[in-house]
């Protein structure tokens, strides 16, 4: 599929490689564009960690878009080819650093620094973000003071998760996605 492109910003219209195979499922230009609209402004000089990355689409729109720094992180490693050549065919390699290694077990060590974005999109009907946002709630040095987790799953998978650290701020539905934001409860 080579429909993936990057919306706005300084790679704006350029298309990126799809990961081979059917282990990744690209976000939407609709729900990737709704997500940007969102976030407005706020992206420009911001730090994101894009966990279970895939083809890198939403971390390369946040540096097309004026990020200041992204960490894809991706366990697979025909994902991370992918998302290195992305970087390359965007020109956009200033500012990304690409890891490839398990999402929990880097979750679960401690915080080599926050970030201001953490999009979560990991496979589908696993649980799996349940399972991250339970360890950034357990974990969240690894957020900004002000920092939002972002989680992009299919609206079957929602359940109500008990968070001790996190709070749900809002929750989009665009078709088959649903983005469910979260921030750090304030302490009163």
């Amino acid at each position: 599929m080579s429909g993936l492109r990057i919306i706005s910003g300084s790679a704006r219209g350029m298309r990126i490689q799809s990961v081979p195979g059917d282990t990744t499922r690209p976000v939407t230009d609709r729900v990737k564009e709704s997500l940007f609209n969102i976030l407005s402004s706020d992206v420009q000089g911001s730090t994101w960690l894009d966990l279970f990355a895939g083809t890198g689409s939403i971390g390369i729109e946040a540096l097309s878009r004026g990020a200041e720094f992204v960490r894809f992180n991706e366990m697979n490693r025909l994902a991370v080819q992918t998302i290195h050549t992305n970087l390359e065919i965007t020109r956009l390699k200033t500012g990304a650093q690409v890891t490839q290694g398990d999402a929990f077990n880097l979750l679960r060590s401690t915080p080599d620094r926050s970030y201001d974005y953490i999009y979560i999109a990991p496979p589908q009907y696993k649980s799996m973000w349940s399972e991250a946002l339970q360890m950034l709630d357990e974990n969240p040095g690894w957020m900004s003071e002000d920092g939002w987790v972002i989680i992009q799953i299919h609206p079957v998978e929602m359940t109500e998760i008990s968070l001790n650290n996190l709070q749900e701020i809002d929750r989009r539905k665009y078709g088959s996605t649903l983005l469910i934001f979260y921030d750090r409860r304030s302490e009163e």
